[in-house]
């Protein structure tokens, strides 16, 4: 018999010879697909047990990075690329993973080192009408337009490459299976073959992966379990800048993120990007805007925090939000009613985050509320003024990570002011603040007196 039936499931790959309408490994339900696999090919090729060594004789040359051209991305991984890793990328179609994947390829070709892009998706011509578009190309720069995993292997083995592009694993299938590409086998498989050869080569190999609707990558959640690093490149289409944000590093941070834009020439990397997350007012303070100066790892932003508080036209006031977590909003309009005194109760409250920028640590809590009763009292903000600090429940600031690189961001962008928790004065050396001003506040309704009485 050359091969049988099984059933898979798709959020933690588990199988088994019969068909269950709930996964006895994980419990989803309905998630289970069927495929036939095949023993055939299993041993082959496979190389001698390796021995096992004592952990202070392993050797670490080979664990020493490289750069792939683009400081934002070298950023995100940790300082550069790990010869043997495996990287996989995941974004929404037409965010930029392929362009920026052939600036890494052109970049990493460029210093003299071996690519193979191996492209399942668009034909060799294709991508090379992008790359002359882009102006990306380079002798060292290999194309391969091919879905078989055996001659993506083959291919790898001939060439000795210090990267490999596979854009994308959802189109490399296995013969010895005889389910789609894109299946839970296929790429649980076929991403098993690639890190055995990243392990054994000693090459570098970056995966796109395929995002659902649900913004999460497509196939079977034990593909992010297997490889060493997954990003993540976000943005919105109609807007022009990218952020790419890793979630899973085996080698650094998952804390960086890298700023991007996108250009004619391809994604730029973006030197100061406060600069795209703050609106500038040609006409003056407006109410409802507040700056807070936020970290995204060791990099401090400052981000503009837009709120609109108007009386709601039916029976249950709307909040939304865009960029800030909607709880949180909700959890410090409770505290504005019960603390301050503000009878948000019959009005409607949206909140945003400018640029599409998201923003989940609680330090960012004392400029929603601000931007919040600004928009209540229609009174502006002083636009030199930057916010940080984290509301508690009675109403208390409490002191945040980081304050010193925060206030230092602000005072390089001109900002003559900086209101923070009480808690954080003794951590910041004024004398390298130039003209910025500190004030500092005790409770939310404190700081609610300071930003909303010095607008202008």
């Amino acid at each position: 018999m050359s091969g049988k039936t099984r059933y898979c499931c798709q959020e933690c790959g588990h199988c088994t010879h019969s068909w269950l309408g709930r996964c006895p490994e994980c419990g989803a339900w309905n998630s289970l697909v069927e495929e036939r696999a095949s023993g055939r090919g299993q041993k082959e090729g496979r190389a001698a047990a390796p021995v096992p060594l004592p952990i202070t004789q392993i050797n670490l040359d080979k664990e020493e990075r490289f750069s792939t051209g683009i400081g934002e991305l070298d950023r995100v991984l940790g300082g550069g690329v790990v010869p043997a890793s495996l990287i996989l990328l995941g974004g929404d179609p037409g965010i930029g993973k392929s362009t920026l994947l052939l600036q890494v390829a052109t970049g990493v070709a460029g210093a003299g080192r071996v690519v193979l892009y191996v492209t399942g998706e668009e034909s060799l011509q294709q991508v090379r009408m992008r790359a002359t578009r882009l102006g990306m190309e380079s002798s060292l720069l290999y194309l391969l337009a091919e879905t078989d995993i055996d001659a993506v292997e083959n291919s790898i083995r001939s060439l000795s490459p210090a990267l490999v592009v596979v854009d994308s694993i959802q189109t490399m299938h296995h013969v010895d299976f005889g389910s789609a590409p894109g299946s839970v086998g296929q790429v649980r498989e076929c991403t098993t073959r690639l890190m055995r050869l990243a392990k054994e080569m000693g090459v570098a190999i970056f995966l796109v992966g395929h995002v659902t609707k649900e913004g999460i990558l497509a196939g079977p959640r034990i593909l992010e379990h297997m490889v060493d690093v997954v990003l993540y490149f976000e943005g919105e289409r109609h807007q022009s800048f990218r952020i790419l944000r890793g979630v899973k590093n085996r080698f650094g941070s998952t804390n960086e993120i890298g700023v991007f834009e996108m250009k004619d020439a391809g994604l730029v990397e973006v030197a100061n990007p406060s600069s795209l997350f703050i609106m500038q007012h040609s006409v003056g303070p407006v109410a409802g805007s507040v700056v807070v100066p936020t970290l995204e790892g060791t990099r401090p932003l400052l981000v503009e925090i837009q709120a609109l508080v108007s009386p709601t036209g039916f029976g249950t006031p709307r909040r939304m939000t865009a960029g800030v977590d909607y709880n949180r909003v909700i959890l410090i309009m409770a505290v504005l009613e019960k603390r301050v005194g503000l009878h948000l109760g019959s009005y409607d409250a949206y909140v945003n985050a400018v640029g599409g920028v998201r923003l989940v640590e609680p330090a960012v809590d004392l400029a929603i509320a601000v931007a919040l009763a600004s928009s209540f009292r229609d009174r502006p903000v002083n636009c030199r003024l930057a916010v940080v600090g984290e509301v508690g429940l009675t109403g208390e600031l409490r002191p945040v990570t980081g304050i010193e690189k925060r206030v230092q961001e602000a005072a390089q962008l001109g900002f003559t002011r900086c209101l923070l928790p009480r808690a954080n004065a003794g951590q910041v050396d004024r004398s390298r603040l130039g003209t910025l001003e500190i004030w500092t506040a005790r409770t939310l309704s404190e700081a609610l007196e300071i930003a909303l009485e010095n607008e202008g």
